[in-house]
């Protein structure tokens, strides 16, 4: 029979352990607290100016984001594309590059998961819903490839081939639901994939899907996978001094591809989800900007997976529960935009430029 003075030091223990972890990671996200107090208080200001009830306008968008099953759905619905970006993102940043082609990546991811739900039919769920997810992961993938061998046999600047590679990807995406596979009507969009391709809900009658389960699993992966596995040991230590990594007998060629490799599988995975879990065919446009939404989400959790997730739940929180506010108080919808922007602003910037001097060859 356990004892209560076992309980008691087995509690002690827990908590003496937990409380100094509990109080570096505070430490560790005061910066990221401080960008969204200062965000809030010059948001405030900037509804004041215009006429309007700063207390009233956040009060509303609070009610938005978490005061009902569908606001807490609309927000994490909003949250779940925006966490596989921000992973995406910080993946391929902790091996020193920048992917900012995310976006394009996760329409590639889409289309490629919507053609497997549409043409592959006949096939059981336990078969078909992983095989489109398969196939929007490897979309993302293929289109993170080709700017991790450009980097990595020619040396071509990772920034300007995905930025270019997502131009070209809108393109793509939206010549196909234009023409080849466009559904009858005026609307650019696919038929409807087989239901056996379909993520599930998990909060009705909201739209949150699986696709949020499999951001968390992912972004545990990703955690474990950079902190815990000799791949992670690799792609960091590249991340951090890509000469000394290879003096230390680190392929750095290797890293480059498995790290744009995986952030775009990360982007397409993604996009799949959105596809199957959310709109159930290929909409031309569905993005809004969750690729750029993502980076900006990186950067604010810290570049840390588990700091993404609650992130991506502030601005889903901010884009659903702004739609609340512009509603029941009048305050313009761009309102929400500024708070955001702000918020990207007093947080990344400074991370930003000293990323960009250091690439520049500037020491800081």
């Amino acid at each position: 029979m356990i004892k209560k003075s076992q309980i008691i030091n087995e509690a002690k223990r827990f908590f003496s352990n937990a409380f100094p972890k509990a109080i570096v990671l505070l430490r560790k996200s005061l910066p990221q607290i401080i960008a969204v107090l200062l965000a809030l208080l010059v948001g405030a200001l900037v509804l004041a100016a215009t006429g309007h009830s700063p207390i009233e306008a956040y009060a509303a968008i609070l009610t938005g984001a978490f005061g009902g099953i569908h606001g807490i759905g609309q927000t994490l619905t909003q949250a779940t594309p925006i966490i596989f970006t921000a992973l995406a993102f910080l993946f391929a940043f902790k091996c020193g590059l920048f992917n900012i082609g995310a976006e394009g990546q996760l329409l590639m991811g889409g289309l490629t998961a919507a053609l497997v739900g549409i043409s592959t039919t006949g096939l059981p769920a336990f078969v078909h819903l992983p095989l489109a997810l398969i196939a929007g992961a490897a979309g993302g993938a293929l289109w993170g490839l080709f700017p991790a061998v450009l980097k990595a046999k020619l040396g071509a600047n990772e920034v300007i081939t995905t930025l270019m590679l997502s131009y070209v990807a809108v393109g793509i995406t939206s010549y196909m639901v234009a023409y080849p596979i466009k559904a009858p009507g005026m609307v650019p969009q696919t038929v409807l994939i087989s239901a056996s391709a379909e993520l599930p809900g998990i909060l009705p009658p909201t739209q949150l899907s699986a696709s949020f389960i499999i951001a968390l699993i992912s972004a545990g992966m990703v955690a474990y996978l950079l902190q815990r596995t000799t791949i992670g040991y690799e792609i960091r230590a590249i991340g951090l001094n890509a000469k000394a990594a290879e003096s230390g007998g680190i392929s750095i060629k290797k890293g480059i591809i498995l790290a744009l490799v995986a952030s775009g599988a990360l982007a397409g995975l993604g996009g799949a989800g959105e596809i199957l879990g959310v709109h159930h065919r290929f909409i031309d446009g569905f993005s809004p900007g969750y690729g750029w939404d993502g980076l900006a989400v990186a950067l604010i959790g810290g570049l840390n997976p588990y700091g993404a997730i609650f992130a991506a739940v502030f601005i889903g929180a901010l884009r659903s529960g702004g739609q609340s506010m512009s509603r029941s108080t009048g305050v313009p919808l761009d309102i929400v935009f500024i708070l955001q922007a702000l918020v990207i602003l007093f947080v990344a910037a400074p991370r930003l430029i000293k990323y960009l001097l250091k690439r520049s060859g500037y020491k800081w």
